[in-house]
């Protein structure tokens, strides 16, 4: 009785002990998301002290010896399905961070402060030997972290499996080879196509009020409760979450592209989505966490592109787009919107990149990153890299570095190994909205009803209240039946593109 009362014991201090770092954590999250888009210039460094600091404090906590005490007790125990799901989860967790010295997880998070700052005035001004310094700090402090985690193949593994548990660069080669040379054909085919689209109506002015107005009008249809969430503005559109009722979102609006912040906001709202959805008894906890980020991107790529390019999204919400801008959408058909919300074309800015093109953009950034970290890609030469992979497999060359190699905040933050789990998240996306079709019936007739509610109780269900009960490749297979496959978002890109471009 005694040895049950002690397994109860050191479960309930394990889910405390848990649940104060998480604390810790979010309010780091609030300096980090204050960081983002309130931060005074002259502040920075004064932030990257405060945020090196918590994430020690958060360090010191987590790998704390009473832990790793707690977890050998009850992994020998008779637990519940939940209890065993949260122990096998902070064990992974566990191990991998008492491999790090707390003195490299200081200093990676007082880097990234700096270098997150440097990168948006390089943005800025195009300039990316502003950059570079602090591009190549990050990427020894990357090279650093692989070592003390180590790999059994490559030093991009160690870094991977931060964002998507157990991926591997074997595997995740394997799956771009199986997406690129269909979409290079895809995008061949469409080129040649004497159907083309509208695109320009994207190009018209946009007053940024209205833009504002209607991106948290469809944020809302569609589910975000701002009542537990804000949208705000930043250099680079972010979501995240900083516990139970308080979920950020940011945009960026340019008045003369409306694709940008409104593909944005939906994209980032998917992210608040799943961050809404989480249980909050499990705060702190694995059952109370996002599975993995390609798990996480699923659900943004899922909103973006299933839904909000839908033409069935737009039979309920182009009369609001009317409403907002009357004089920019006077006499532009439903069906001509739709054919300019889904043009295909090659383009520098991964985030404004159709769902065809977009892979590719991910294909380049993972082969520089894999060339990063085996050291045959210095970083003075990354921008002629990036020229080339884009000229490889995009055909076009960035007039600048702004539009290239300097446009995603990723690398700036220490974000090595994240890009991949975009691409994964468009599969399984694409998988998880078939299936969804096949429980939920005719979602496009929802849809334009401006039903949203089925899909997302369903994906609530399915995916953000499981937590962290299965690993990634596990809930794709509970969800949906099968594992993950090309196939899916193959088949909706050809359906899509046949469809449009008649081919």
């Amino acid at each position: 009785m005694r040895r049950m009362e002690s397994t109860e014991s050191a479960y309930r201090l394990l889910l405390s002990e848990l649940k104060e770092i998480s604390l810790l954590s979010s309010v780091g999250s609030v300096l980090g998301w204050d960081e983002r888009t309130q931060l005074p210039r002259r502040a920075a460094s004064t932030r990257a002290d405060q945020l090196s600091m918590m994430a020690k404090l958060i360090h010191q906590r987590f790998t704390a010896p009473k832990i790793g005490e707690w977890l050998s007790q009850l992994e020998g125990s008779q637990l519940d399905a939940d209890a065993k799901a949260n122990v096998r989860e902070t064990r992974r967790e566990y191990d991998r961070e008492v491999k790090i010295p707390e003195s490299l997880v200081q200093e990676e998070a007082h880097v990234s402060v700096m270098a997150q700052q440097g990168w948006a005035e390089a943005r800025k001004q195009s300039d990316f030997t502003a950059f570079a310094p602090w591009l190549e700090k990050i990427v020894q402090l990357k090279l650093q972290r692989a070592k003390c985690l180590g790999y059994a193949v490559h030093p991009y593994d160690a870094l991977l499996d931060q964002f998507e548990p157990g991926e591997t660069t074997a595997n995740l080669t394997r799956v771009f080879e199986s997406l690129r040379d269909p979409l290079v054909q895809l995008i061949g085919k469409i080129k040649d196509s004497s159907h083309k689209t509208p695109a320009e109506i994207l190009e018209r002015k946009y007053p940024v009020a209205a833009q504002e107005s209607l991106a948290r009008q469809a944020a809302a249809a569609v589910g975000f409760d701002f009542d537990a969430g804000r949208l705000d503005v930043s250099t680079h559109p972010f979501c995240t979450g900083l516990g139970p009722g308080d979920t950020r979102m940011t945009t960026r609006y340019d008045e003369n592209y409306f694709g940008d912040a409104f593909f944005g906001v939906l994209h980032e709202t998917g992210h608040g989505l799943y961050n809404q959805g989480l249980k909050a008894e499990h705060f702190g906890t694995p059952l109370g966490s996002a599975v993995s980020l390609g798990i996480h991107e699923s659900q943004s790529r899922m909103w973006e592109n299933l839904v909000g390019r839908s033409q069935s999204f737009w039979t309920f919400f182009m009369p609001k787009a009317k409403s907002a801008f009357p004089e920019t959408l006077r006499g532009v058909s439903e069906e001509d919107w739709y054919r300019a919300i889904n043009d295909v074309r090659p383009s520098f800015i991964r985030v404004e990149a159709d769902e065809t093109t977009y892979n590719l953009h991910i294909l380049v950034r993972f082969e520089l990153e894999q060339a990063m970290m085996t050291q045959s890609l210095s970083v003075a030469d990354l921008p002629g890299a990036w020229d080339e992979k884009m000229r490889k497999y995009l055909g076009i060359t960035p007039p600048d570095a702004a539009r290239g190699v300097l446009q995603d905040i990723h690398w700036s933050g220490g974000g090595i190994g994240y890009f991949p789990t975009y691409t994964l998240g468009n599969l399984y996306a694409t998988q998880f909205f078939e299936s969804a079709r096949t429980d939920l019936g005719d979602l496009d007739a929802q849809f334009a009803k401006g039903e949203f509610a089925p899909l997302l109780g369903w994906l609530r269900n399915k995916i953000h209240q499981q937590g962290q009960r299965y690993t990634a490749g596990e809930l794709v297979k509970v969800v949906t039946g099968r594992s993950l496959s090309a196939e899916p978002l193959l088949r909706h890109l050809r359906n899509k593109a046949r469809e449009i471009y008649q081919i």
